[in-house]
């Protein structure tokens, strides 16, 4: 697998939310070519402070506009001044998840002069190692192929002038916390941090406890808010009737997402939904 940077033709002139809030000109503009031009309720809510350099913890679930919540600020600093890479790493507990996190920002980071990198796990070494050796400004990274570049002497921290945790609970139930932290260590102390997260257990509580100084909080959206638009219903089916069952659903108008315990379970059930003449594709 290997990624690549995409670059967006910006909009010129624009003024809109995210000016008011201090985003960069050239980042407003790519935004507004993307059709992003008022800020979501956590971007509102948290580009300020971070743009301040205050240390930042941020609640709110997957899907409220996290990335740019903390990618708006981080570029918009780290364009105002120059020094070597990598200068600013964002953590993210799944390549899926990373790669989405890069996909967004890169076209961001482009417009200010600013290189961006993904660094995950089921990619080539050797791009990501050539990325460190020239330069980079902004790392996007999975903590396990972070520590293994670190461990292998092909990534020095000791420049990183911002590190943003993303999804830190998912992080922590994935079992990276050894790895978030020994990565955190290797980042200056005068740093800043930046932690998003929509539950805070109490391996998060220690993470922000020990390396975010004086964080101003902010939760918006939380996982604890109910979803009063959502109907649930249990259908009580034979073993034998359950793939019948869910064809039905999936093939009625609209997108359905079907979850399953295992990998390859996931596979198989994909394998029979395309069978029965569903569109389906597996995600794990």
């Amino acid at each position: 697998m290997a990624w690549e940077a995409k670059t967006v033709q910006a909009e010129v002139g624009v003024v809109n939310g995210f000016t008011e809030l201090g985003v960069a000109d050239e980042i407003v503009g790519v935004l507004a070519a993307e059709g992003i031009t008022q800020p979501f309720a956590i971007q509102e809510a948290t580009i300020r402070d971070a743009l301040e350099g205050r240390d930042v913890l941020g609640r709110a679930r997957t899907g409220s506009g996290k990335t740019l919540a903390f990618g708006l600020p981080l570029l918009t600093r780290l364009s105002a001044t120059d020094g070597r890479g990598p200068r600013a790493i964002i953590l993210s507990p799944t390549r899926e998840l990373a790669l989405q996190i890069a996909d967004n920002l890169a076209p961001l980071a482009a417009s200010v002069g600013l290189s961006l990198t993904l660094v995950a796990g089921g990619m080539s070494y050797n791009p990501q190692v050539k990325a460190f050796a020239r330069g980079v400004d902004v790392v996007v990274a999975t903590p396990g192929r972070l520590i293994d570049l670190m461990q292998q002497g092909a990534a020095d921290l000791g420049n990183v002038e911002i590190t943003v945790l993303d999804e830190a609970d998912h992080m922590a139930e994935m079992g990276f916390t050894d790895e978030v932290t020994a990565i955190l260590d290797a980042t200056p102390e005068r740093g800043q941090r930046l932690l998003f997260s929509a539950t805070l257990d109490a391996a998060v509580d220690r993470i922000v406890e020990r390396y975010l100084t004086d964080p101003i909080t902010h939760e918006v959206d939380s996982g604890q808010v109910s979803v009063t638009s959502m109907t649930h219903l249990a259908l009580q089916t034979k073993p034998h009737d359950k793939l019948a069952v869910t064809a039905e659903l999936a093939s009625r108008d609209g997108r359905t997402v079907v979850f399953a315990r295992t990998q390859k379970g996931t596979d198989r059930i994909a394998g029979q939904l395309r069978a029965a003449g569903v569109m389906a594709g597996a995600l794990h």
